[in-house]
Formats: C-alpha cells, sequence, structure tokens
C-alpha cells in the first residue's frame, strides 16, 4: 500500500525534511553584540569623557581653608641660659672611724640622729690606759715634790745643781706620761668631728673594733657641691660667682639656687670638658647627696634676637622652617590669607620660645598649632582660640 495515494491519510512524504532558519541563534548574538558594545562604549565613556571631567571639577574647586593659631614673631631679649648635668655633694661628709683597736664599751648615739661637733659617740675599753693615766698622775707628783725640794736646797747652796735637774727631768718624763696616756683614752672617746646627720650604725657592742673600720656616716647637709661638667667651647662663658639654678627629679618644678665656686683649671684631655663645682644652701635640709641634678648657669644677656614659640617650628633633617602667614589679593579684589613654607636658622630653646638667628624679622606672623595640614600657598584662616601653652617637660627615669 502506498501511503501518499491514500485519500484519508494526509502529511509530506518521509523522504521530504523541512528545512528550518536560526532566527533565534542570530538573535541571540544581536542582543550579545548590542550589550558588549554597550559596555565596552560605557567603560570608554566613563574612562575618558567622565573621570577627566569629574577630575577636573574637584581640583578646580580650591580646598577649603585651613583654621590655624597664628603668633606673632617679635625680638626680646632672652635668658641666657647654659644647662649641663651633674650631680649633687655633700662639703662635709666622712665616715667616722677609731684611730686605735679596742673592744667596743658603750655605743652614745642613735642612728639618724643629728649630732653637734664633739658629740660623744663611741667608747673602746681604756681600763689600763686609766690605770697608766693614775699612775704618770702619781709619779707626777712625786717628781714635783722632789724638785721643789730640790730647788730650795740650790737656793739655800745646801745641795748641787745636779739634784735639781734630775728631779726636773724625772718631773717632765712624768708630765710626758701622763699626756700621751690622756691622748690614747681620747682616742678611744669617738666624737663627732663636726655638726650633721648620723648615718646607718656598722658596729654593735662588745664588738672588736679595729683602726678604720667605719662606724658610722656622718653628713652636714646645710650645704650642699652641685658638681658639673661643661664643653670646652663654653667654659669661656663661666666666672666665679655666677649664678646656678639646679633642679632635682626628687622635686619637679622646684629649683634651688647656689653659685660656681670653683672651676677646674685645666681641661680633661680625654672628653675636652671642664669641671666646674657650684655651692648652695640646704636650709630645709632636703636634697641629699648623690642627687642627680640638671644644673643651668645664668650668663650675661645677650642682644635681642627675633624668637616665635618652639611649636611654630617645624624641625626635620632638610632643614628647620615655619609658615610664614601672608595676603593674597584674587582678580575678584578679595583678599585672603595664605601660607608660605619658610626655612629659618634657629637658636636656643628657652621657656617654650625658639630663637630664630635667620629668616624671620619683627612683626612676622607664623603659624603656631595646625602645620600638619598645610603645604606652601595653602588657605587659612586665623583661628580665635589661644594658643596652648607649650608642655610641660617629661620627667627623667
Amino acid at each position: 500500500m502506498n501511503i501518499v495515494t491514500e485519500p484519508k491519510l494526509t502529511g509530506k512524504p518521509i523522504a521530504d525534511k523541512p528545512h528550518k532558519r536560526p532566527v533565534r541563534l542570530v538573535r541571540w548574538f544581536l542582543i550579545v553584540g548590542v550589550l558588549l558594545g554597550a559596555i565596552v562604549g560605557g567603560l570608554v565613556f566613563f574612562k575618558f569623557v567622565f573621570l577627566p571631567n569629574l577630575f577636573k571639577e574637584i581640583f578646580s574647586k580650591p580646598p577649603p581653608p585651613t583654621n590655624v593659631n597664628v603668633a606673632m614673631a617679635k625680638s626680646e631679649v632672652i635668658p641666657n641660659l647654659l644647662t649641663a648635668v651633674g650631680d649633687l655633694a655633700a662639703v662635709h661628709q666622712v665616715n667616722v672611724t677609731s684611730d686605735v683597736n679596742g673592744r667596743i664599751t658603750d655605743i652614745m648615739f642613735t642612728a639618724g640622729a643629728s649630732v653637734k661637733a664633739g658629740t660623744p659617740l663611741l667608747q673602746l675599753f681604756d681600763g689600763p690606759d686609766q690605770g697608766d693615766l693614775a699612775n704618770f698622775k702619781a709619779q707626777q707628783r712625786v717628781a714635783q715634790i722632789s724638785l721643789d725640794r730640790a730647788k730650795q736646797l740650790a737656793e739655800r747652796q745646801v745641795g748641787p745643781q745636779a739634784t735639781v735637774d734630775s728631779a726636773q727631768a724625772a718631773f717632765d718624763q712624768a708630765t710626758a706620761g701622763i699626756a700621751k696616756t690622756e691622748a690614747i683614752i681620747s682616742q678611744k672617746l669617738v666624737r663627732a668631728p663636726f655638726d650633721g646627720e648620723l648615718g646607718v650604725r656598722k658596729v654593735e657592742v662588745g664588738q672588736y673594733l679595729t683602726a678604720g673600720t667605719q662606724i658610722v656616716s656622718l653628713t652636714d647637709l646645710s650645704m650642699l657641691f652641685a658638681n658639673f661638667t661643661v664643653t670646652e667651647k663654653d667654659s669661656a662663658q663661666l666666672k666665679v660667682g655666677q649664678i646656678v639654678r639646679i633642679a632635682v627629679d626628687a622635686y619637679p618644678g622646684r629649683t634651688f639656687e647656689g653659685k660656681i665656686t670653683t672651676i677646674e683649671p685645666q681641661i680633661a684631655t680625654e672628653t675636652r670638658n671642664i669641671r666646674v663645682q657650684a655651692t648652695l644652701q640646704n636650709p630645709d635640709k632636703i636634697l641629699k647627696p648623690g642627687m642627680f641634678a640638671t644644673t643651668t648657669v645664668v650668663l650675661p644677656d645677650k642682644p635681642p634676637v627675633v624668637t616665635v614659640p618652639e611649636t611654630a617650628v617645624d624641625y626635620t633633617l632638610y632643614g628647620d622652617s615655619v609658615y610664614l602667614v601672608g595676603e593674597k589679593k584674587a582678580e575678584d579684589g578679595k583678599t585672603s590669607l595664605t601660607v608660605t613654607r619658610t626655612f629659618v636658622q634657629t637658636g636656643n630653646r628657652v621657656e617654650g620660645r625658639a630663637e630664630i638667628l635667620k629668616g624671620l624679622k619683627d612683626g612676622d606672623r607664623v603659624v603656631a598649632v595646625g602645620q600638619l595640614k598645610l603645604q606652601s600657598g595653602s588657605a587659612v584662616t586665623i583661628s580665635n582660640d589661644p594658643v596652648p601653652p607649650t608642655p610641660a617637660k617629661p620627667p627623667r627615669y
């Protein structure tokens, strides 16, 4: 049977295959192409049109002025000071010892007490010496009687002169024995050599003490030395009698005043420094020998110099600089404040102010606070807030 020739059957022959067009695939490629073109075009527009215009708009606007504190450079006479470090030493300080050997029989002082010169401190056993003293005194009395009798006989020309001479020699021997024994006895009674404060007791009753053994320390705190060194360059500025201000860590914020009393006549060849000694009174006895001290010598005043607050100076390896405040007139006639970085030569820094040896003149306005946000040419506005005080120096440890 032929299926095609059947009247009730419809359709196409099996051998005829349909030919369909790839409409969906072409449409997909068109959509993808349009999207890629849009993306590439957007990127090109963003990079070469939008961003340049954005940056141009941003950088074409001047940054807002920076609010800063301004200080005036002024010419003034500042203290001429020379600072050095040293230590304190007692004018009178000694370790009390005994001149002779002996056993301790009595300790007559209290550790830490204040004593006067000549106060008995310690007694060594002196029994045999006391016996020798009594013996020599007895011999002296007998020799005195014999001498008087011999002189009377010699005056009446009854006795020879040789008897007088012998009696005189015996008397002198007894007197010398007394003096020697009394000296030995006095050596065994140890006394304070000067007024001062006693330290820690180093001996005990009954201890056999050899000559030179330390008994106790004795220090006179009423007057102290401040010993310090300065460089060879600064030695020419020093003179005996100059005032020295002394500061110690134990009493921060407080200064003690003394005067230079001794300047070493020669400079140390190893360090090229010269040793200086000042003397200061210590009526309250609060300063102690051995304290670390910062000494400041008050030198004669220098001519006036230009100074600015120490915070205004930017210290760098490339040089010291300040931001100088000036006025700038715009095209529209308006005046604004700008800063210019100016390199300066600095000197000493005293009490929160820095010497400007070169680069500024009296009356110049400089930025005292707020330099971190500035560069040369930046616009600024002046803050009404006062310039903060210079921070206190940190303590030394």
